[in-house]
């Protein structure tokens, strides 16, 4: 019944697009069959006990873990075929239009059928892609789409995702319009006064007959107002198309920038004889970028520091199925970390990423590929590198080049191509890619060898270079390149798990729990080192851009530094189960920091903060000397315990003592002047820090020790959200105290209800060796914490969510949805 009432739906819908270009949302509805099937691209297939979902989906977060899935790639079922199927209709009066389907991305290996015919394929699962479907369609009928997904183990290096992951869009445009990506907007003039907007508009002509229009372009600000416009009379000769070029004033132009990102939209209209053929929608912002080989990146003529972090694409709990709100979320929690730029690693990122970039004012690296020519992993994108990377490569570009979020284009990370001595060949021919569809954005590439990128000639072809873990050479490598534009692409490589410490503070890879310490030493891979050496050597050379940490959030997969090489894998990685996902980041997987989080908010932000760690429950250690770090943007901190001072240390002035063995330096202990300390026997009570500057007190923050666990509270993010069937809540559970502390040991079970206009979406809890089901109703707390995802029905009401665990008085929160 569901199927007929949404084909019904469609049929009218299509029925109403008598004359304009539409985009109709195709994610409702589809079969889902995980499978190798023979036959289910065919009318006839039988598929009525194929499951039910909506897009975007993503199969491998169902589960289960299991370690005979690579621990590399999430221990999560990547791998293996399946297929998705879909009915519809299109109405008659529409037989003259031209019909496509776009996908945002499916992972991976896709193969499209219309009606049991081949339409197209794409086998980069991070690539948006549209299928002319107008020869196979049955207007008047019912039709079937089927498309067959492959995705192969070990195809990356980190948890891909499985499935249509990404948004589908079905499209109904006239013999004349604007066609995927048709406009290319610029703006090469900016002042305070004006600013000149190009706008360079695709026209496809799909009939037999010359098409003679007018273009009228029309630009709004973010109150809808029309701020310019300009018209063109176009000839279009059959079968072809052309590129028109509109060069349009704004006069007094609000800037897009990184503290105010002002977007304007440019509404593009194809008109005959005065009559609306199609429109078409694209959001720009006027600013301009520049790379100085010493002033570094300049924002609209100043300055900025880029402040970055790399990112891969999934969402933590819900996996690699895209969703809005999650991206935005998680964006917003990088930003109150002081993050102003994003490493899109290693691919290109969904849409949505970039839009919320653009609205938040981040800066971006739009990255290509992990793998050229040379395999990482057996089943990479060296396989189809030859035939596809141009396609591939050029259609990121259109796709994402009128974004005034990115910054550069990145056409590879620490490519195995650095060491060959032809290496550069494949460089220049990728750089020259790009320039030919954007030459407003410079070229760039992570690089992780030393010297070799420089001394094969692979850094010559590119605009601007990243080095990948070679804060020590920095320097150096300016002095043999002095006008060389340089920056950290890829730096710290730090590993923690929240709240977790170990006693003595270790700078071991491994310990018996399979989590790392929160102390933010140096615990991690070979590579790695603490984020203080990044601070100061970006402090030493002021000519670099910035850097970007890896990582922002934690990610599926990569649990480094539990793994290594495993000959029962033929000798590809593997991780040390149950590891799972990965260290990295100052973010957990759920979003909620890591002690990690507070040092780079020290260095990046200016509102006075103070951080103190670690917690204060150590029953049995009473007495016991107790290292106790403060992170802070602030002069100098006290320390008290009890009430009682333990002193104040001065930021800059008095040194924290770390290892400092990481890539390019020598062993020994390094001095931070990035984090103050103070040892202190340990006393149950109050630990507590005060900020001052200008010896003014600022900042302060306390921590208590906390009795046994006695509630669980909630807090959810936002209290409204759209019903829509895709917005999101996201709540937070503590487990308290009686009085409200949060229990930082507390391990207890929680279940969950949800009653009302709502469904339980995803839960976790940021612990690394989990592996509960992120798509149950019961998850352990993880030092104190875990999380509910709630996510909104298509009808308006109230959402009641439960928590309930033994011994623990519940809680309950209501989310309304309109």
């Amino acid at each position: 019944m569901k199927k007929t009432l949404f084909l019904r739906y469609l049929m009218l819908l299509f029925v109403m697009c008598k004359l304009n270009a539409q985009d109709v949302n195709f994610n409702k509805d589809w079969l889902f069959k995980k499978d190798t099937i023979i036959g289910a691209e065919t009318v006839a297939f039988d598929d009525s006990n194929w499951r039910n979902v909506d897009l975007p989906h993503d199969w491998a977060i169902e589960g289960p873990f299991s370690n005979s899935n690579n621990a590399r790639t999430g221990g999560l079922p990547v791998h293996g075929e399946a297929w998705y199927r879909k009915h519809f209709s299109v109405a008659k009066n529409l037989k003259n239009k031209q019909i496509a389907i776009e996908f945002d991305g499916a992972m991976s290996n896709a193969k499209v059928y219309l009606n049991g015919e081949y339409v197209g394929e794409r086998h980069y699962g991070y690539i948006g892609f549209e299928l002319n479907l107008t020869p196979f369609i049955k207007f008047g009928e019912e039709n079937v789409i089927a498309v067959k997904l492959a995705p192969e183990d070990l195809s990356m290096r980190w948890y891909p995702g499985a499935g249509i992951y990404r948004n589908v869009r079905f499209k109904i445009n006239n013999a004349l319009h604007i066609p995927q990506w048709g406009t290319y907007i610029t703006t090469p003039v900016v002042s305070r006064e004006s600013a000149q907007v190009n706008v360079q508009t695709t026209i496809k002509n799909t009939s037999e007959i010359v098409s003679n229009a007018v273009l009228e372009t029309q630009i709004k600000n973010q109150k809808g107002e029309v701020v310019a416009s300009i018209s063109s009379p176009i000839s279009i000769v059959k079968k072809s198309s052309d590129k028109i070029l509109q060069e349009i004033e704004v006069k007094n132009p609000e800037i897009w920038d990184i503290s105010k990102p002002v977007l304007y939209t440019a509404i593009s209209q194809v008109k005959v004889d005065g009559k609306l053929v199609d429109e078409f929608v694209s959001h720009f912002g006027i600013r301009t970028i520049e790379f100085d080989t010493n002033n570094g990146f300049l924002l609209n003529g100043k300055r900025v520091q880029l402040n970055g972090v790399c990112m891969h694409h999934d969402l933590g709990p819900l996996g690699a199925s895209v969703n809005y709100r999650a991206t935005e979320r998680q964006m917003q929690i990088m930003q109150s970390m002081g993050v102003n730029a994003l490493r899109t690693s290693h691919n290109p990122p969904s849409p949505e990423m970039l839009e919320v970039c653009d609205k938040l004012g981040i800066v971006v690296i739009v990255e290509a590929f992990d793998e050229w020519q040379l395999a990482k992993v057996p089943n990479g994108y060296h396989k189809h590198f030859d035939k596809w990377h141009e396609k591939d490569l050029r259609d990121m570009i259109k796709r994402d080049r009128n974004h005034p979020s990115v910054i550069m284009w990145s056409i590879g990370n620490e490519i195995l191509e650095q060491s060959k001595k032809d290496g550069w060949k494949i460089t220049k021919e990728l750089n020259d890619i790009c320039h030919s569809e954007d030459p407003t954005r410079p070229t760039t590439a992570g690089f992780n060898y030393y010297p070799a990128p420089f001394t094969n000639k692979l850094a010559e072809q590119i605009d601007v270079v990243g080095m990948n873990y070679w804060p020590a050479h920095y320097k150096e490598i300016k002095e043999n390149y002095p006008e060389i534009i340089l920056y950290g692409s890829e730096t710290s490589s730090q590993t923690s798990s929240r709240g977790v410490y170990h006693f003595p503070i270790e700078f071991n890879e491994k310990h018996e729990t399979n989590h790392v310490s929160s102390y933010d030493a140096i615990v991690g891979p070979p590579w790695a080192y603490a984020p203080d050496v990044e601070f100061d050597a970006q402090e030493q050379n002021p000519f670099s851009l910035g850097e970007f940490i890896w990582t922002g959030f934690d990610y599926l997969g990569e649990p480094t530094p539990y793994g290594g090489r495993d000959n029962s894998t033929n000798g590809y990685w593997n991780a040390d189960w149950p590891s799972r996902s990965s260290y990295f980041a100052p973010v957990d997987l759920c979003g909620f920091p890591k002690d990690r989080f507070y040092l780079y908010q020290s260095q990046w932000t200016t509102e006075p903060m103070v951080h103190v760690l670690p917690h204060w429950n150590w029953e049995g250690k009473e007495g016991d000397v107790i290292p106790v770090y403060s992170y802070t943007n602030c002069d100098e901190v006290e320390l008290f315990v009890n009430g009682k001072s333990f002193g104040r240390k001065i930021k800059g002035v008095d040194f924290t003592e770390i290892p400092s063995e990481y890539h390019g330096f020598e062993k020994g202990m390094y001095k931070s002047k990035y984090r103050l300390s103070w040892n202190v026997p340990y006393q149950a009570g109050s630990l507590k820090v005060m900020g001052y500057r200008d010896g003014n007190e600022v900042a302060t923050k306390e921590i208590k020790t906390a009795g046994v666990p006695s509630k669980i509270k909630l807090i959810a993010d936002r209290v409204e959200i759209n019903a829509d069937g895709i917005d999101l809540s996201f709540i937070s559970v503590q487990i308290e105290d009686k009085d409200g502390n949060i229990c930082p040991m507390a391990e207890n079970n929680i279940t969950f209800k949800v009653e009302g206009t709502g469904v339980l979406e995803a839960i976790g809890n940021g612990d690394q060796t989990s592996l509960v089901s992120f798509k149950g109703d019961t998850m352990k707390a993880f030092s104190g914490l875990c999380l509910a995802i709630i996510k909104s029905t298509d009808k308006p009401g109230e959402i009641k969510l439960t928590a309930t665990s033994k011994g623990l008085a519940s809680d309950e929160i209501r989310i309304q949805t309109k």
